[in-house]
């Protein structure tokens, strides 16, 4: 039997009539004679509510007591979307993390898939019916519900579809595929028909939401080619492929850029010069399994001092602190927190050995008056962090400065 493998983000399925719009498309699937597994999310802001409700209940929730209740609105998500299926006469059936054999280990709400154990999926697909399982989760090895983070149902849909043996897997959300800029700020922003998985890494490292960064490492590591489509339009998306072809190896080509406003700035400040300071800083972080990104370390002053500043998602911006207070303390330093930070990054392949890049970059940015806090570079990647207020105007500035638009 083939097998298709569709994902639903939580947009996709945010109410009823989306709901049954998304089973109509799996159905019609069903009806070409082969297996269908269907990812789904929790819909619409379901997730971001229940973890509200947490919130207010206790203001730092049990992370075991938190996945138990986040797990919650994918099942809401795979009964609505089995139901619909029903409805229009198609056998369905709804399973959990757990019941579709996906096993998880690590910390709570960031927990990672080891294995998964698709017996009872491939059971129910051999009796015809359409397999509706819930993204985001596993189960761990003391039993517990385990949640995979933020666009933890990717991860789920791509290794499903390695676990299947189907080669691909379509993820559909409310954008029509991958563009060189987000189309919601920059208006001659192109839909690509095709990217590399290690730009598509890079792209979803810096900030862009169309996929999980995780779960493109998985599909590049087990040659799951990815469809990303929109629910809502019949017309093709962007895959994502092992390698794309570029008969211009020598030449450097700028293929998207993102904008990421959902980190903060960290700097440890006047921290002393010396072999192994930055592993005291840096392993104060990682006992606590908080994600850094463009870590930077400046130059000593005459006083035989620097700093040392990184990024992380917002969302740890407490933790990282409280854990670099008690470094800080110990170095006689002192600790800066800057949140109004934009990161703005351009994607490609060849700016190692074509300076071009980098320089039409900040060249863009001193004409629109963008002052650079931080620069991290790379073969594939330029990022630079620039105040939050300058954020968009940049992304448009460099789109221009690229030739990324509809035109080209």
């Amino acid at each position: 039997m083939r097998i298709t493998v569709m994902k639903f983000g939580g947009t996709s399925v945010a109410d009823p009539e989306k709901i049954q719009r998304a089973a109509e498309r799996a159905v019609a699937e069903r009806r070409k004679g082969r297996g269908v597994v269907v990812v789904v999310s929790a819909p619409g802001q379901m997730t971001d509510e229940l973890l509200t409700l947490a919130e207010r209940v206790a203001p730092r929730p049990d992370e075991r007591e938190l996945d138990q209740l986040l797990s919650t609105g994918e099942q809401v998500g795979i009964s609505l979307f089995s139901m619909a299926c029903l409805a229009r006469g198609a056998a369905a059936v709804s399973m959990t993390g757990a019941q579709a054999g996906v096993e998880a280990q690590g910390p709570h709400t960031r927990a990672q898939i080891v294995r998964i154990r698709p017996a009872n999926i491939l059971r129910e697909l051999h009796a015809g019916r359409i397999v509706t399982v819930a993204g985001f989760q596993g189960l761990n090895d003391a039993g517990a519900v385990a949640t995979l983070g933020r666009g933890g149902s990717d991860l789920t849909a791509v290794a499903l579809a390695s676990a299947l043996k189907t080669g691909s897997c379509e993820i559909f959300s409310d954008v029509k595929g991958v563009y060189t800029a987000d189309p919601r700020i920059v208006f001659e922003a192109r839909k690509l028909t095709r990217l590399g998985f290690e730009e598509m890494l890079e792209l979803a490292g810096a900030g862009s939401q169309v996929m999980q960064a995780r779960s493109l490492e998985v599909a590049a590591s087990h040659g799951v080619s990815i469809h990303v489509r929109s629910a809502f339009h019949r017309e093709p998306g962007t895959w994502i492929v092992p390698k794309e072809n570029n008969t211009m190896l020598e030449k450097a080509r700028v293929s998207a850029l993102a904008l990421d406003k959902n980190e903060v700035r960290l700097s440890i400040v006047d921290v002393p010069d010396r072999p192994g300071v930055a592993a005291e800083v840096l392993s104060v972080l990682a006992k606590r399994d908080i994600p850094v990104d463009m870590i930077i370390q400046s130059a000593p002053t005459h006083r035989g001092v620097n700093d040392i500043s990184f990024m992380t998602p917002r969302a740890w911006a407490s933790k990282a602190r409280e854990a670099l207070a008690s470094a800080a303390k110990e170095l006689n330093a002192r600790v800066d927190l800057h949140e109004h930070v934009a990161k703005i990054s351009a994607v490609g392949t060849g700016f190692r050995h074509h300076p071009w890049v980098a320089a039409r970059m900040f060249e863009t940015l001193a004409k629109n008056k963008i002052n650079i806090h931080m620069i991290v570079a790379s073969d594939l990647r330029i990022s630079c962090v620039v105040d939050a207020k300058h954020g968009e105007t940049a992304l448009r500035a460099l789109h221009r400065a690229y030739g990324l638009g509809k035109s080209r």
